[in-house]
């Protein structure tokens, strides 16, 4: 067995179609194919189910399928521990990102290739579900994603930072000039908000719920650059995670207000996956992290914005 081989199968249950795969492998597809058909043949057991197309893994191959993450992240992490040997920590740190945190982000990455130069960082947004799917499988190394899910199995809980939300609204607005707004307020005005299959959105529907007052908004995004779009202009409302002023910032002509109720939101923070061995390149991400202080820096963003009726953008 080669381990060409089992990443030729990793590559197929990714992609679920073999000119993809093959393509992502950058081989032949009649060389993929016949790769995986000698596999078969080694193990002695049917892997891919096979029709007119790519219709999946069989029972047997989902064994083998797990058994060729493990396999391969082994192997990256023989040659991560090989390359500290060698003067300096080498390799591509595979990262997801839940949307939310995204534009804080950069404050980890940038660091850690700062330290490690010959290092190289593969970053993904990915949604909650996805994260844990990827850590299960020995696709990620690491996600900054919401500690509190409880989906998470088996993993390392490093917390980076709170989520403090806030009121972005035009300065000429019904609450523009409002030292603090109660949901219950915010959910009158016209809004734009993440969409609802967004961690963050449902949160925050939980804060409007305790309010008493469901949010109505006419503009729902997938995306917290999607959502920005739509503020410059002065008629749309948003709330807003205080991270994401870190890359955003304020548009001309809104002002961030307060928003009564609970000081901090759900903790945000560093998954690693529990595995033996540990991944060099995570523990290397780890150790950044824990100096980065990405909470105090975001708190005393947010303080920054506070009370500026005419904050630009940062």
């Amino acid at each position: 067995m080669l381990l060409r081989q089992l990443e030729y199968l990793v590559a197929l249950a990714r992609e679920r179609h073999f000119a993809r795969a093959a393509a992502a492998c950058h081989v032949s597809q009649p060389s993929l194919s016949a790769a995986i058909s000698r596999l078969e043949h080694e193990l002695g057991v049917p892997v891919v189910r096979r029709g007119r197309r790519y219709e999946g893994l069989t029972p047997e191959g989902e064994v083998v399928l797990a058994w060729a993450h493990r396999i391969l992240a082994e192997r990256d992490a023989l040659h991560q521990e090989l390359s500290m040997l060698r003067g300096g920590l080498a390799g591509t740190l595979r990262l997801a990102v839940v949307p939310t945190a995204l534009p804080v982000a950069s404050l980890l990455t940038t660091p850690f290739c700062d330290r490690h130069p010959r290092a190289r960082v593969a970053l993904e947004s990915l949604s909650s579900a996805d994260i844990t799917q990827g850590l299960g499988g020995f696709e990620l190394d690491a996600a900054m994603t919401y500690l509190e899910d409880d989906a998470l199995r088996n993993v390392r809980r490093i917390p980076l930072y709170e989520e403090r939300y806030v009121l972005l609204t035009p300065v000429g607005g019904a609450l523009g000039e409002a030292r603090t707004a109660r949901w219950s307020q915010a959910a009158a005005l016209p809004l734009c908000l993440l969409g609802p299959r967004m961690r963050n959105r449902r949160i925050i529907d939980e804060c409007f719920a305790a309010d008493g007052a469901t949010a109505a908004p006419a503009i729902e995004s997938d995306s917290v650059a999607g959502l920005y779009a739509h503020l410059p202009g002065g008629r749309w409302s948003s709330v807003i995670s205080h991270a994401w002023l870190h890359l955003f910032g304020v548009p001309d002509g809104m002002r961030v207000v307060p928003l009564e109720g609970p000081a901090h939101g759900p903790r945000v923070g560093l998954v690693i996956a529990r595995s033996e061995p540990p991944s060099v390149l995570a523990d290397a991400l780890v150790a950044v992290a824990r100096e980065a202080g990405l909470r105090s820096a975001l708190d005393a963003l947010l303080h920054s914005h506070l009370g500026r009726p005419d904050a630009g953008s940062v």
